[in-house]
């Protein structure tokens, strides 16, 4: 008899439960001393200055881009992510400039960033994929180098490590989501890290419509305010974030040594020097060699119980919005992983005998 095996664990514990209950009984539901607390411990958790809530990861994007950038002011951000890395630049004012990315980690290629470098450049966005950080040390070489900001795109590395640092706790922006299925979820929710007195004092007032005294507003905002529902949630499951890490790499570990002998399987791979989140575990399927395209695999699987994803089906240089806007690019790292590309189930609600099965399952699909 088949399992049944998601993609995400989303369930919450009784006292992340109890905790949002508690909220709800006070009557204080909009963004006060839970949101404010949460702050405090998730900064301290990443080792930054200043965190700052807000109501999702895309807001988070938006708030960090809206701090500093002015109209026609370029960005460079991977192709291959989600479409918020560079539509919240579009709401900012800004013009996304798309770069390829490295084919076997599916990271921003800074070769391909460079020849993209103009007099208009004010930021770079990096994006921290599947929770697989990026080369740190060269992303702030290269802003050194270009004088640009770097607005790090976090939204799927909760608790990832660079040379055992948390990749919170680096300049200037970093923006996380807390959506259900991250390795952090509330429901909706995300924050910004700084260590940046004067962006973080403008992130808190943009977040509520400019204000900077009780209707008194200074600077344009939005009402991008995170629940104390949601904020209370985060606390609990602030604590047990490294448990549920534990648990991740464990299964990734085990994923990679049980692929390792499968022709046509080629995970992502790791950043050295660094400690991957897990937010998915992703590999390449090449046709030719495993015997079936991606989408063949994802339904063979699926017919097993097993509930694989596909992220990205397409780099944002080739979503319809962006070819309207910027016209026809071409990406081909971007394009090449994205018809390869599929996500197994590597969350920390798999058991050990989960992970073997999926092992199994993948080597059986190879069979057809």
């Amino acid at each position: 008899m088949n399992r049944k095996i998601n993609i995400a664990e989303i369930k919450l514990t009784e006292e992340e439960i109890e905790a949002a209950v508690r909220v709800l009984r006070s009557g204080s539901l909009r963004q006060g001393k839970e949101c404010a607390a949460f702050e405090e411990e998730f900064a301290k958790k990443v080792g930054t200055k200043y965190a700052i809530t807000c109501s999702s990861g895309s807001a988070a994007l938006h708030l960090a881009y809206m701090s500093f950038l002015e109209p026609c002011d370029e960005v460079l951000v991977p192709s291959f992510s989600f479409i918020a890395t560079a539509s919240m630049v579009c709401m900012a004012g800004g013009k996304p400039i798309f770069c390829d990315v490295d084919s076997e980690t599916f990271l921003i290629d800074l070769k391909d960033a460079e020849k993209k470098i103009t007099p208009r450049t004010k930021a770079i966005a990096p994006v921290h994929l599947f929770g697989n950080p990026c080369d740190i040390d060269q992303i702030k070489a290269f802003a050194k180098k270009y004088g640009v900001i770097i607005v790090w795109d976090a939204a799927q590395a909760h608790g990832a490590t660079y040379k055992g640092k948390d990749i919170g706790s680096f300049d200037e922006f970093v923006c996380y989501s807390f959506y259900p299925t991250k390795n952090m979820f509330v429901g909706e929710g995300g924050i910004v890290c700084t260590n940046n007195l004067e962006f973080a004092e403008k992130l808190h007032y943009m977040r509520t419509h400019g204000q900077t005294d009780k209707y008194y507003h200074t600077i344009l905002g939005l009402n991008y305010r995170m629940t104390d529902v949601e904020a209370a949630i985060g606390r609990e499951m602030l604590k047990r974030l490294d448990s549920m890490l534990h648990i991740r790499r464990r299964n990734a570990a085990l994923l990679t040594e049980g692929l390792a002998e499968i022709p046509g399987i080629t995970p992502q791979k790791l950043t050295p020097n660094t400690e991957h989140a897990w937010h998915q575990y992703g590999v390449l399927v090449d046709p030719e060699e495993f015997g079936c395209d991606k989408d063949t695999l994802l339904q063979r699987l699926q017919e097993k119980g097993i509930a694989s994803g596909i992220a990205y089906p397409r780099g944002l240089h080739q979503q319809p919005v962006f070819k309207k806007m910027y016209g026809k690019q071409q990406l081909p790292v971007s394009e090449h992983i994205a018809t390869r590309v599929l996500n197994l189930p590597v969350h920390h609600g798999l058991s050990v005998s989960d992970v073997e099965y999926i092992v199994d399952a993948v080597k059986e699909c190879r069979r057809y």
